[in-house]
């Protein structure tokens, strides 16, 4: 294995790691696509996902679905699940969660294509399921 080309990669293989208490703070790192020029989706499931409301402080619950079909770059993820640990402490609205995580992760891959999706656990007997589609 060509280790040279995974130097940029810090949270991969790193020890004990600090987790970042903003999506500001964290780092989202990728390394290079072997296979740019064939079309594949790669999928994430997140299903402890945690962030605060904005009004009452309360904790909110859900699962983040990322779908996307990379181009030149792919999302390593170690980076990914603290960047989505970044939002615990963090007072977002679902609907400002999901397009930040979309917007973030746009920004570094440039997908051919990319859906982010977060289902949110039950407040006051209803579900909210956002979900971003570069595609819409």
């Amino acid at each position: 294995m060509n280790k040279q080309r995974y130097e940029e990669l810090k949270h991969l293989g790193a020890g004990e790691k600090s987790y970042p208490d903003t999506p500001d703070r964290a780092i989202l790192e990728t390394f290079s696509n072997e296979h740019p020029d064939r079309v594949y989706w790669i999928t994430f499931d997140s299903d402890e996902f945690t962030s605060l409301c904005p009004v009452t402080g309360q904790p909110d619950f859900g699962s983040i679905r990322i779908e996307y079909v990379p181009a030149d770059r792919c999302i390593e993820s170690k980076s990914l699940k603290l960047y989505l640990f970044s939002f615990r402490q963090v007072g977002s609205f679902y609907e400002d969660v999901i397009n930040r995580i979309y917007s973030d992760l746009h920004a570094v891959l440039e997908p051919r294509r990319l859906v982010v999706r977060g289902r949110f656990t039950a407040r006051g007997g209803i579900t909210s399921t956002v979900r971003v589609d570069s595609a819409e």
